[in-house]
């Protein structure tokens, strides 16, 4: 009998884990999708909230992180903006709009050989920004390293 009371709690715990679960789930993808409109809208204090409560419960989010970079970047926030950029590479390596606002950063910082290391980089993932590379390569000829001999 005791047995059989153990599986029977062993089987409604599981069942309330998984509901947990999936309804955590749902409401990190419902805070994602709220927080994108609410980006669209130009409302980016509301959509930064939300992008960060989205983190909360989908910490491995890596769009939410490349929305929080550019909403810092907007807001001059240079450190938060650089290291949310850096957490959604690591998350997704080949996420190609990360990688370009990484390249549009160490451009302005005047970072030659990390533009140049980055842009062979981009060029190896790129699917839909390809045809930033020849932006890229306009930008970098101002920061070039001059052959001095």
């Amino acid at each position: 009998m005791k047995l059989k009371k153990m599986k029977n709690i062993k089987k409604i715990l599981f069942s309330t884990i998984i509901i947990l679960f999936s309804s955590s789930l749902h409401a990190g993808e419902s805070f994602f999708n709220e927080a994108k409109k609410k980006f669209d809208q130009d409302n980016l204090k509301d959509s930064k909230f939300l992008f960060q409560r989205n983190i909360v419960y989908n910490p491995k989010h890596a769009k939410s992180y490349l929305y929080l970079a550019k909403i810092f970047k907007s807001e001059d926030n240079e450190e938060e903006h650089i290291k949310n950029i850096n957490t959604a590479l690591l998350l997704d390596p080949k996420n190609e709009d990360a990688m370009y606002m990484l390249i549009d950063y160490e451009i302005t910082k005047s970072n030659y050989s990390k533009v140049k290391e980055l842009k062979e980089n981009f060029l190896i993932i790129c699917k839909n920004l390809c045809d930033k590379k020849n932006k890229i390569d306009d930008l970098i000829k101002d920061i070039e390293p001059k052959d001095e001999s």
